[in-house]
């Protein structure tokens, strides 16, 4: 509602007194309308009554009547009232609990802003959460492959910074590319030379302290056994995070000089949180417990990045 309601295109017909979209000669001759100074017409008319907005609106007024919270059900109650302002119509196909379709498949360039918010309505119809446990609806499984399932922990992971620290004037930005601050190569180097792309990056540029978090995740052990001790990390990864921390520093970049490297792991019925600063840059190593409830794991969250966004 910040940013204005999407607009879309609606099949319209009328009695126009000036010729718009295509002519309905059977309605113009049938009601003598050029008699009257008037043509019927058929024709595409720009509006926010469109069936997405009206899938949120239903969703909206869905909620409230569902949420325990006072000030969020009058929030929802608001919200739907300013779009039907707007000019969002009703729709009673929609007035149920039986979720509607809605056209996410069908979102173009345009409407791909839109995609989070029509993602957040169906789930309000659905009331209901990818789960292992037996329910009252069957969801074909996915394949259980390791980077399926690194996937999908990376993206879960953004995805609540991005609702949680959004709000306090955080960037949230998932897979950005770095580039290597290259003084000078060689005519090929550039086709062999390997990429980095970053899993997470939290930043907080609007305020007079800039600061920089770097989380790369890794959907392995936090620990493994190594040459010559009983427990070690992954000297890999601090690597690739050193990298990431060190080749991006430039003076005319002050978020650089003391950015933040963080790699994330899930665990089973572990907690594992340790830190080292190298050269001015601070890397932590830390494990979120996935056997643990969601209240838990969002505490975990958030504790692992509390010394950066305070």
């Amino acid at each position: 509602m910040r940013r204005n309601l999407s607009f879309g295109y609606r099949r319209k017909h009328d009695d126009l007194n000036r010729v718009r979209g295509r002519i309905d000669l059977l309605r113009t001759e049938r009601h003598q309308l050029l008699q009257k100074g008037r043509v019927a017409c058929s024709f595409e008319d720009l509006t926010v009554d469109t069936p997405r907005n009206r899938f949120v609106k239903a969703a909206l007024n869905l909620l409230h009547g569902v949420v325990k919270e006072d000030s969020l059900a009058r929030r929802c109650r608001s919200v739907a009232a300013g779009m039907e302002r707007a000019g969002v119509a009703g729709n009673p196909a929609y007035n149920n609990r039986r979720r509607p379709r809605t056209p996410l498949s069908r979102l173009g360039r345009l409407g791909a802003d839109d995609r989070q918010m029509l993602a957040a309505a169906r789930l309000a119809f659905d009331l209901a959460l990818p789960t292992e446990d037996v329910g009252a609806a069957y969801l074909s499984s996915p394949d259980r492959d390791e980077t399926w399932a690194r996937q999908l922990f990376e993206r879960a992971v953004s995805g609540f910074y991005r609702v949680v620290l959004y709000p306090q004037g955080w960037g949230v930005f998932h897979g950005r590319w770095l580039h290597w601050p290259i003084d000078k190569k060689s005519p090929l180097v550039g086709n062999v030379l390997p990429s980095m792309q970053t899993d997470i990056v939290l930043e907080r540029p609007r305020t007079n302290v800039q600061h920089r978090t770097v989380i790369d995740i890794k959907f392995t052990s936090i620990i493994k056994s190594g040459r010559h001790r009983e427990e070690t990390l992954e000297s890999r990864y601090i690597y690739q995070m050193y990298a990431y921390l060190m080749s991006q520093e430039s003076d005319a970049d002050p978020a650089s000089l003391k950015s933040t490297g963080i790699l994330l792991h899930p665990a089973v019925d572990a907690d594992f949180d340790q830190f080292a600063v190298i050269q001015g840059h601070k890397i932590r190593f830390a494990t979120v417990n996935l056997a643990a409830d969601s209240k838990t794991i969002r505490s975990q969250l958030l504790r692992i990045v509390e010394s950066e966004i305070e």
